[in-house]
């Protein structure tokens, strides 16, 4: 224990790439801390060093371990339970921020406690212990705990002290990351079911980062394409030219209007291109525009035997229903079917009667929010 007492002269500095990095890039490592746990674990001249984890609402804590025992003493169970009160939680008996021994655990807690500590910790000879309990307010609440065949020195005390504000720091990330994973997923979730998604590109149209959907959508369309290098490349090589000039002249100005591009129009495939007003640290700085897009997976037949179904058009009336529901004026949805002005009027008439829109914006209204704008896959 000799390393113990020259670590707690420089507990205040805590050995920066010793333990601080590991502990605060630890959350994107696989498995999560095991850096700053193996560290700990030899810092301490501890056989076992745990981080344990656990989420509101969960019924149990996640165990996170290094140590020369395969497998290391389940933990959870001795310091696991509910947020609901019930169950051994630990949490309600430790006070926030002090350091434990075993000694002090087993005379706070229950009969399971005492139960775990003679059924698994004894036979391992592991009849001490360091542990401490920090909260966050986002719920989470987390444990770092030593276990050891011999005495701890009291200096492992100060130093788990010392690293109380440094995992609150790693806590509060974690939990905001999973807040935002969580969200994300959400997200993707819904956007599925609308084939909507992005992509960045930089000023000469190679696509820095995509979204799932985005992925999925170039893999089987061949309206947009990445070519050699990751360029985006438009199947029309005059649309080609229109993206290439767009994302230039974003290139040169970041506050220009975003534009709207139509792709294709059976299935209906359209894009926004924006330009990126705000620098991303995980672009690299590199993307100048996003191209949002919307894409269709069924043909123009799937949508209006939809329209059909939700709304009770004729099949006459659902393909002229779907040309306005596009955005294109009567008069061209005339021309595109074959109609004359009289008779597409009259056919938007109905249209509107039976879907009670009170005009080709509410109409495409209604359709864009109704079942008709979601895409099964």
């Amino acid at each position: 224990m000799g390393g113990i007492d020259e670590v707690a002269m420089r507990v205040p500095n805590l050995g920066e790439t010793e333990l601080l990095v590991p502990l605060h890039e630890g959350m994107f490592e696989m498995p999560m801390w095991d850096t700053f746990l193996s560290r700990l674990r030899d810092v301490t001249d501890c056989e076992i060093a745990s981080l344990l984890v656990h989420a509101p609402e969960s019924t149990s804590a996640i165990q996170l371990s290094a140590g020369s025992r395969d497998p290391a003493p389940r933990l959870q169970k001795f310091f696991g339970g509910n947020a609901s009160g019930s169950g051994p939680l630990q949490s309600r008996s430790m006070r926030e921020g002090r350091v434990y021994s075993l000694q002090e655990l087993l005379e706070h807690g229950g009969e399971s406690q005492r139960s775990f500590a003679e059924e698994v910790l004894y036979p391992l000879d592991l009849r001490h212990m360091r542990s401490v309990r920090l909260g966050d307010p986002s719920g989470l609440n987390a444990w770092i705990v030593l276990s050891s065949t011999e005495e701890i020195a009291p200096s492992v005390s100060a130093l788990l002290t010392a690293l109380l504000p440094h995992l609150r720091v790693a806590l509060r990330v974690l939990a905001r990351l999973e807040q935002e994973k969580a969200r994300a997923s959400m997200t993707a979730g819904a956007f599925s079911h609308i084939d909507f998604g992005w992509m960045a590109i930089d000023r000469n149209c190679h696509v820095v980062d995509m979204d799932e959907q985005a992925e999925r959508f170039l893999s089987r369309t061949a309206t947009l394409k990445q070519g050699p290098y990751g360029r985006l490349v438009p199947s029309s090589p005059a649309i080609d030219r229109e993206l290439t000039k767009l994302v230039k002249s974003f290139a040169e100005n970041p506050d220009a209007r975003p534009r709207a591009v139509n792709l294709s129009q059976d299935p209906w495939i359209d894009i926004l291109v924006s330009p990126v007003r705000v620098t991303s640290l995980s672009l690299g700085g590199k993307a100048v525009a996003v191209v949002y897009f919307r894409g269709d997976q069924s043909s123009s037949a799937d949508r209006c035997q939809q329209l059909i179904d939700v709304f009770k058009l004729t099949q006459s009336e659902a393909r002229f229903a779907w040309s306005i529901a596009q955005g294109i004026s009567i008069a061209d949805a005339a021309e595109k079917h074959g109609l004359t002005i009289e008779t597409a009027r009259n056919y938007s008439k109905k249209i509107y009667a039976k879907t009670g829109a009170r005009g080709q914006v509410d109409f495409m209204r209604r359709v864009l929010t109704s079942v008709v704008a979601i895409t099964v896959h």
